[in-house]
């Protein structure tokens, strides 16, 4: 039956007062009431205004509603948060006989992720009328029947509930019949036809009358009570009732039926005279734990980063369970030794949180198993498991995978040459992994580092730009730094030595006997001199370093080859054979000085030697020449002051040795050999000197320090502790006597 105009105003002030109820706080479930067949897109209430939200944050936290069954009758408006009914709700396909009538569903927002529960309580309208499922109603009653006798009439079916359900009955006027309305354990109602006047078939064989629905009520009547399992077989015995009948024969033969629908489980015993008796019998059905926990993934967010915190929802779960009692009570679980937890949201809803920190490098991806099991007996559990996906934060440095590194290039490479390569690490991913090299600003020498070599930015090859010389620059070192793309990018530094390994470039250079002087240095051998006596020492030094300074001697030719011979490893010159009268007074050798290099290089000295008979003071006076004699002692101290920067020699002076101070007693200035000045620098000097002699026998000045910048092209040529490590460059020289002792003097 269509609603009235009443009803229908009604309905529409209920729908104005109770669509914008909500009965339920914040923290709480939200509830909201509609009637139902209300129209598609009609306000039902303010989301957001009930979350205390503005409407653009519900729409920048991306608000949606998850419908907890198949259809979707609500739909949120985001920008401007309201609730509205997507599709028309009718109360009997959605609940049936169930009141209140209840339509759940969540709220998700996201960034962080959360969720509301809210329900719709749908109120019903009177829009179905009562219906038998006969239009007519028989009885057959024996004449004899006893007044107060009831008859158990079928009862009116009513989709609708409470006030708008079936009330009560009535009947039309008659003579002979009342009728009562009595309530089931359920509240609905069933209609008792009850004999008021004995019958006469003779006087009306039939009475007829109309069914109605009036108030009324009725006394206790007989009840069963009866509980079975579910799942119960066909046939299972529930329970017997029992009639009793004082008439005897066929009167006193009872028979039971079920009269009206099953769902009403009333029992009528009728006996063999057609008179019958009803019991109320109740059902009741018991759950058995039949029905497993199901579980449905409403909101998942993967990837998360690994900087969340704990306490950061990571997935929405609906739970339920379609048994009832404790065997519907759910609870879920995550399993142990991960960085999650599960917490319930509401009856039927849980989440799923981080419980600890995470660490993308450690664990870029989990499956994590979510349990639903409930509390029956035996429990019956459902697993489910989802991925979740860590993304990654620029939280790691990168990493070198040597420190420091050590790279070796031959001097006098050709620019571009590749020498060595960097390598860093970064355990991050992506743009925060990747890696780009530079180079620090520093100096080597007076010039930028970046004049001597550069990095390749992208993959960490290391260049020298610029020939190197092992003679200016032995080693130094720069730094590198690593710096990944992540923002703001993190970086790590190495240091970078770069070792030049000497190329055999420079020749042997001959400190003595002087090659480039103004006129020839004669040494002097005495005729009475015997075999193996020291004439002279050619000494000689090599720029070069390591077996590149290795230094060897050889005579290439001498005016008399038997008379001379030379060591090949100090460049001693000595006597083979006692002298005689009928040796040159003049003899002239020329050595040949070679490094031992790859190829080798070479230089020739030549020698000059008298044959006197003896060493006078007065010979000696004029065979000198005084002039260019302090010309080449000058020249010999320059030499000396380079070799201040060279460590001390290997080989200690094997002859008398002394320091020379000056007044104060304490080196810091020294006389000069020619007594006529001092030396600018307090640095001690090894000199070797014949006993007694003066300025014309000084052969060799040697440093004792080494920390002296040189200042001198030609000693540019032998700086460096490669002269020192020469076993042949450098020690005393022994006088031209050997019957003379000699002093080394400091």
């Amino acid at each position: 039956v269509e609603p009235s105009t009443e009803l229908r105003l009604k309905r529409q002030v209920l729908s104005l007062i109770l669509s914008v109820c909500v009965l339920g706080l914040r923290a709480e479930t939200l509830r909201y009431v509609v009637i139902e067949e209300t129209g598609s897109g009609s306000f039902v209430a303010n989301i957001a205004k009930d979350l205390g939200l503005k409407a653009e944050k519900l729409s920048a936290r991306q608000g949606r509603l998850i419908s907890e069954g198949k259809k979707q009758y609500f739909q949120l408006d985001r920008s401007t948060g309201d609730l509205l009914i997507q599709e028309k709700m009718d109360r009997e396909e959605l609940c049936e006989q169930i009141d209140p009538c209840l339509v759940p569903f969540e709220i998700l927002l996201q960034n962080p992720l959360q969720s509301y529960r809210a329900e719709v309580s749908v109120y019903d309208i009177n829009d179905h009328s009562p219906v038998f499922l006969n239009n007519e109603f028989l009885l057959k009653i024996p004449e004899n029947t006893m007044p107060g006798h009831r008859f158990l009439l079928e009862s009116a079916q009513d989709l609708d509930v409470g006030n708008n359900s079936l009330q009560n009955y009535s009947i039309g006027s008659n003579n002979y019949f009342q009728i009562y309305t009595r309530d089931r354990s359920d509240g609905r109602k069933y209609a008792e036809l009850v004999l008021e006047k004995p019958l006469d078939r003779e006087e009306k064989p039939e009475i007829s009358f109309i069914l109605t629905a009036v108030d009324g009520g009725s006394p206790p009547r007989l009840l069963y009570k009866v509980q079975v399992l579910e799942n119960r077989p066909e046939d299972y015995l529930l329970v017997s009732v029992s009639a009793t009948d004082l008439d005897e024969g066929i009167n006193g033969e009872i028979s039971y039926s079920i009269i009206q629908s099953s769902e009403e489980n009333h029992v009528q015993g009728m006996d063999g005279g057609g008179l019958f008796a009803h019991c109320k019998v109740i059902v009741e059905v018991l759950d058995m734990n039949d029905n497993a926990p199901e579980v449905t993934t409403t909101s998942l967010t993967s990837p998360i980063p690994e900087n969340s915190q704990p306490g950061t929802v990571v997935a929405l779960f609906h739970v339920r369970d379609r048994d009832s009692g404790d065997n519907g009570k759910v609870v879920c679980s995550v399993e142990d030794g991960l960085p999650f937890t599960i917490r319930a949201v509401s009856k039927h809803s849980c989440s799923l949180l981080t419980e600890s920190t995470l660490d993308r490098e450690r664990q870029p991806e989990y499956n994590i198993t979510i349990t639903a099991h409930d509390l029956g007996s035996p429990s019956l559990a459902t697993a489910v498991t989802i991925t979740v996906t860590i993304s990654d934060i620029n939280d790691n440095s990168p990493l070198f995978n040597e420190t420091p590194y050590t790279m070796y290039v031959r001097e006098n490479n050709g620019p571009g040459k590749k020498i060595g390569k960097v390598r860093a690490i970064d355990s991050d991913s992506a743009e925060n992994a990747k890696v780009t090299y530079s180079l620090l600003p520093s100096e080597v020498g007076d010039l930028p580092a970046l004049s001597y070599i550069s990095v390749n930015s992208e993959n960490g090859n290391v260049y020298a730009l610029r020939p190197m010389d092992y003679e200016q620059i032995r080693t130094f070192q720069v730094t590198v730094r690593a710096a990944d793309g992540g923002t703001p990018a993190l970086s790590s530094e190495v240091i970078v030595r770069v070792v030049i390994i000497d190329a055999n470039d420079n020749a042997p250079f001959i400190l003595h006997p002087l090659q480039n002087s103004s006129s020839s240095a004669n040494d002097l051998v005495p005729r009475s001199a015997e075999a193996g006596y020291l004439v002279t020492k050619v000494v000689a030094v090599d720029g070069d370093s390591g077996q590149n300074s290795w230094l060897s001697y050889r005579m290439l030719k001498a005016t008399d080859p038997s008379l001379f011979s030379v060591g090949s490893h100090n460049g001693e010159i000595r006597t083979t054979r006692p002298l005689n009268e009928r040796d040159s007074f003049k003899q002239k050798l020329l050595i040949l000085v070679q490094d031992n290099g790859e190829p080798s290089l070479s230089t020739t000295a030549t020698l000059t030697l008298l044959v006197v008979d003896g060493f006078s003071d007065t010979y000696m006076q004029i065979s000198e020449v005084p002039r260019e004699e302090d010309s080449t002692l000058t020249l010999y101290l320059i030499i000396a002051l380079a070799m201040i920067s060279l460590r001390k020699l290997s080989e200690k002076c094997n002859s008398a040795c002394g320091y020379f101070y000056g007044d104060n007693g304490f080196p810091t200035t020294l006389i000069d050999v020619n007594g006529m000045r001092t030396l600018s620098q307090p640095y001690q000097y090894e000199v070797c000197l014949t006993n007694g002699s003066d300025n014309r026998e000084f052969k060799f000045l040697r440093p004792i320090t080494s920390s002296f910048p040189t200042q001198n092209s030609e000693i540019d040529m032998v700086r460096g502790n490669d002269f020192l490590n020469s076993s042949h460059a450098a020690c005393q020289m022994e006088s031209v006597s050997q019957e003379r002792t000699s002093a080394c003097v400091y």
